[in-house]
């Protein structure tokens, strides 16, 4: 294990009813408010409602940026950029998923710089200063909500990049189970697939004397395992809902992986796919890890073996080190396969004539990435290839 730090500001708010905090939180920070939110679920399930209410009565004053896409743009950062600017905006309240807050940590960064925000995500800028945000969760994936972490896309040049500062945590946010409930079955999927894949980035490292940061990731892997199939079986189920809500905020806070660096190449091969055809993340990252799981496996297997023997139940009897990891990567995959995940790239129409650009994008940024195995563009190519 190495010598860390570890400091999470963010206020978590967990439970039913508990929009009512925004009237003791939001006025910490000022009463000119810009609401943050994507398309029209929180509008057709009464949340819009109930959030403007609550902010009436403590007197703010609302502006609003609407129709954050589910792969974030950066036009739309700069629009909410703007809005700060010109409206001299206090606070940002995000309502909605991962990609509506990563949205707002752009915003947030970039209306306290005079740098273009895109200069910011592909750190060729600094973040110096950031204004103020909060939360409220309507989706159980990315962990957004409680870390620094934001995925922005350029579609302009076909890019997707990753980046982040500790001046863009949320000061709060809010998670209440039941304003997950209208999410559709899909999305549900989806955000189960991206949590265990985070939980998954975390776990392959080849750092030593991680015992208890193994056991939290195996948990969060065994407890998704576990509720998944009786959450979609009743997608308005208060506790599994709060189940699946609460494992996707611990999966990616830093809590599990305090002492070591994970990998976090299959996300960087994901954003590649989804930055050329614009696909839901979490499909994508169903296909792209299994595969990548499979290429990086002589990297080192007994770290595979253990995945396939504490989450996936694989008995090691009589068989290889190798053999074991393989069927618990292949158990995985016919979990994911089980609940509705996509396992081919064909599944959304992405064929060969693809690879060589997508391959190309997961070195925009530098000629090799990940960290448990290091991968260059040939191997991007080949995972991609193996995906199809």
């Amino acid at each position: 294990m190495q010598n860390f730090t570890y400091l999470n500001p963010t206020k978590l708010i967990f439970g039913k009813g508990q929009v009512e905090q925004l009237k003791e939180e939001v006025p910490k920070y000022g009463k000119r408010i810009l609401m943050v939110y994507g398309g029209g679920s929180i509008k057709r399930n009464g949340l819009f409602d109930q959030v403007k209410e609550t902010l009436a009565e403590i007197g703010a004053e609302v502006f609003e940026l609407a129709g954050v896409e589910p792969n974030p743009r950066v036009t739309t950062a700069r629009k909410g950029i703007e809005i700060c600017k010109t409206e001299s905006i206090d606070f940002l309240l995000a309502v909605g998923g991962g990609s509506t807050i990563d949205c707002t940590k752009a915003i947030a960064a970039g209306a306290r710089s005079d740098n273009d925000i895109w200069d910011i995500v592909t750190k060729k800028a600094s973040v110096d200063d950031a204004l103020p945000f909060g939360t409220i969760l309507t989706l159980a994936a990315t962990g957004s909500e409680m870390n620094a972490g934001s995925v922005i896309t350029n579609w302009e040049t076909n890019e997707k990049h990753g980046w982040g500062s500790p001046l863009v945590y949320p000061k709060f946010s809010i998670l209440d189970p039941v304003n997950t409930f209208s999410v559709p079955r899909d999305q549900t999927v989806y955000g189960m697939v991206d949590m265990m894949s985070h939980a998954l980035e975390h776990y392959f490292h080849h750092e030593t004397n991680t015992l208890l940061q193994d056991r939290m990731v195996e948990g969060i892997l065994r407890t998704v395992i576990e509720t998944a199939p009786k959450l979609l079986e009743d997608l308005e189920s208060y506790e599994h809902r709060a189940t699946i809500l609460y494992n996707g905020t611990m999966a990616l806070n830093g809590m599990v992986s305090m002492g070591y660096q994970g990998d976090w190449a299959s996300h960087n091969l994901e954003h590649a796919v989804s930055a050329v055809h614009d696909i839901p993340h979490g499909g994508g990252l169903a296909i792209i890890l299994p595969n990548w799981m499979e290429y990086a496996l002589d990297e080192n297997v007994s770290r595979f073996k253990q995945l396939a023997t504490r989450v996936f139940d694989i008995d090691p009897t009589n068989k290889t080190d190798r053999d074991v990891a393989l069927e618990g990567i292949h158990k995985f995959k016919e979990f994911w396969n089980s609940i509705g995940a996509p396992s081919r790239l064909s599944d959304y129409n992405i064929k060969e004539d693809s690879i060589e650009v997508m391959a190309e994008k997961t070195v925009t940024a530098r000629p090799e990435f990940g960290n448990f195995k290091k991968l260059n563009k040939d191997d991007a190519a080949a995972i991609f290839r193996s995906s199809l």
